[in-house]
C-alpha cells in the first residue's frame, strides 16, 4: 500500500517570484467593489491558461473556476475576494497603486494571488479525486448587497455544488505563516444605524424657545453606551459605537436637526436582536423626553460568521500537517470585524481561516498596509493540500 503524498510548502518555492509578480500587478491596479472588471479578467485569463473551466460574471464580476480529476463526484469550494478600498496609498512601494484614492489596504490582492497559486499547483499535479470550485468574489467590502450575496443569488451553489467551502483572511499582528482557527462564531455581525433627531431651530440667545437637537444628541450619545453595559449579558460580546455627529452651521443658531450614525456589532442572533430593540426604544423615549422626535434607520449588514465544527477541525489538521502545531492558534480569539463569507456559511458548512501577516505590521484598512509576500507560497500550499486532503484519492 503506497502512501499518498500531499502538497508541501517546498513544492511552491519556485513559484514565489511569479506569485509575487502577480500580486504586485493586482496591487498596482486596485478596483473598488462592483468595479472589478480588469481584476476579474486578469484572474479568468490565468485560470483558463491552466486548463480550468471558467465561468465569468457570476453575481456581477465574480469568477468561478472548476477543475475535475478522478471520478468520485465529491466537491469542495475555496473562495478569495478581489476588491480594494477607497484609500489613498501611502506605502511608497515600487508597485503602489496607480489609481489615486484606491488601494488594496485589506490584502485582497494577496488572497486572490494565494488562490491563483493553489490553482496552478492543483492543475499541475491533479492529486485529488473530485471537483474543486475556486470562487473569486467581488465586492466583499461593500457592506451590504455584497459580492457573496450576489453570487449566491446568481445560483452559486446550485451551479457549482460544494460539500464544504473554505476562505481565508490575512491578520496583521500575528506572526507570518501562523494559521488561526475557531469553530462557532468567529467574526461579528455588523449593523449601521442612522438617527435623525428633529428639534426646533432658534436663536442661540433664546434657547427656551427652541428644542435643541445638539443637546439632545449629545445626551443620547452617552445614553447609548448603556445599551451594552446594562442590557447584554457580560459573558456575551457586543459593541455600540457612535461614529458621526452632524448638526448646525453657525455658532449663534440652534439647528432644526442633528444626525448621528452608529456601528453596532454582535456575535449571536439573539444579542443582535436585543441591540436593535433597545436602541430603537432608547432613541424614541430619550428624544420624546426632551420634546423632540427621531427617525431611526437600522441597516442590517453582514451576519455573524459561524464556522462549522467538523470543517474547522479538518482545516486545522491540514495546517498542522503543513506548518506544524506550533504555527497554529486554536481557538483563535473572536474578531469584532465582519465578513460576507458569513453568507456562504449559512448555506454550506465550512471554515473561515486567519493567516498571520506579521507582527508589528500596519493594520488592515491602513494607508500603509501591504500584504506579506512571504505568505504567498504558504497560503497556496495550504489551499492545495486542503483540496487534496478533502478530495483524497483512495490509497492504492
Amino acid at each position: 500500500m503506497s502512501e499518498i503524498r500531499y502538497c508541501e510548502v517546498s513544492d511552491l518555492l519556485e513559484a514565489r517570484e511569479p506569485l509575487a509578480e502577480m500580486r504586485h500587478h493586482i496591487h498596482q491596479h486596485p478596483e473598488l467593489s462592483y468595479e472589478e472588471v480588469d481584476t476579474s479578467r486578469y484572474v479568468a485569463q490565468k485560470l483558463e491558461g491552466w486548463g480550468y473551466q471558467v465561468t465569468r460574471h457570476v453575481g456581477g464580476h465574480g469568477v468561478v473556476a472548476s477543475l475535475t480529476a478522478g471520478t468520485s463526484g465529491r466537491t469542495v469550494g475555496v473562495r478569495a475576494d478581489m476588491d480594494a478600498l477607497p484609500i489613498h496609498e501611502q506605502t511608497g512601494l515600487a508597485y503602489a497603486s496607480v489609481h489615486d484614492g484606491k488601494m488594496h489596504a485589506c490584502g485582497h490582492d494577496g488572497h486572490t494571488t494565494v488562490l491563483l497559486g493553489a490553482a496552478q499547483q492543483l492543475a499541475k499535479t491533479r492529486n485529488f479525486d473530485g471537483t474543486v470550485h475556486l470562487i473569486f468574489q467581488p465586492a466583499e467590502e461593500a457592506g451590504s448587497n455584497s459580492g457573496a450575496e450576489q453570487m449566491i443569488a446568481d445560483g452559486l451553489f446550485e451551479r457549482f455544488p460544494c460539500e464544504a467551502i473554505f476562505g481565508l483572511h490575512n491578520h496583521p499582528g500575528v506572526a507570518t505563516g501562523t494559521f488561526g482557527f475557531r469553530a462557532g462564531p468567529l467574526m461579528a455581525a455588523c449593523d449601521t444605524v442612522k438617527i435623525r433627531i428633529h428639534g426646533r431651530g432658534g436663536h442661540a440667545a433664546r434657547p427656551h424657545l427652541a428644542i435643541d437637537p445638539v443637546m439632545i444628541g449629545s445626551s443620547l450619545v452617552m445614553a447609548l453606551q448603556t445599551v451594552v453595559a446594562r442590557n447584554i449579558d457580560p459573558t456575551e460580546a457586543a459593541v455600540v459605537t457612535v461614529g458621526t455627529f452632524h448638526a448646525g452651521f453657525a455658532p449663534n443658531v440652534i439647528p432644526e436637526e442633528a444626525v448621528l450614525e452608529m456601528s453596532v456589532r454582535s456575535f449571536s442572533a439573539a444579542v443582535r436582536a436585543t441591540l436593535e430593540a433597545r436602541i430603537r426604544a432608547l432613541v424614541a423615549s430619550h428624544t420624546e423626553g426632551y420634546g423632540a422626535s427621531a427617525d431611526v434607520e437600522y441597516i442590517r449588514g453582514y451576519p455573524v460568521l459561524v464556522n462549522s465544527e467538523a470543517e474547522t477541525e479538518f482545516a486545522r489538521g491540514v495546517a498542522e500537517e503543513l506548518v506544524g502545531a506550533e504555527h497554529v492558534i486554536s481557538p483563535f480569539p473572536p474578531i469584532a470585524g465582519s465578513e460576507d463569507f458569513a453568507y456562504y456559511l449559512q448555506k454550506v458548512p465550512g471554515c473561515f481561516i486567519r493567516l498571520g501577516n506579521g507582527e508589528g505590521k500596519p493594520m488592515l484598512h491602513n494607508a500603509k498596509y501591504d500584504f506579506n509576500d512571504d505568505n504567498l507560497t504558504i497560503g497556496a500550499a495550504f489551499w492545495t493540500r486542503l483540496v487534496e486532503r478533502f478530495l483524497a484519492k483512495e490509497r492504492a
